[in-house]
């Protein structure tokens, strides 16, 4: 399929006392887009990406960023090029 349309959301878990740091490094990845956030340290993250491959090794890397606790994938959707669900 070719220009489909990967949006993901996550929820991250982060150290309240690192969470500017984190919010921070994840403004830097591509295609993420940081929405809602709580004291207790957790962030709703959405990510958009052309390739499956693409959203995993992201997430893949939110995990291992100094402050993360966990990243867990909430949503995952696929847009056709027409903009429709597959």
């Amino acid at each position: 399929m070719t220009n489909a349309l990967h949006i993901a959301s996550l929820l991250v878990h982060c150290r309240p006392e690192l969470m500017d740091a984190v919010k921070q490094n994840l403004m830097l990845l591509p295609g993420t887009e940081l929405h809602q956030e709580s004291a207790a340290g957790k962030v709703v993250v959405v990510l958009e990406a052309e390739h499956e491959s693409r959203i995993l090794d992201t997430i893949s890397h939110i995990q291992q960023l100094p402050g993360v606790l966990n990243a867990a994938l909430i949503y995952h959707e696929l847009l056709s090029p027409e903009g429709e669900p597959e």
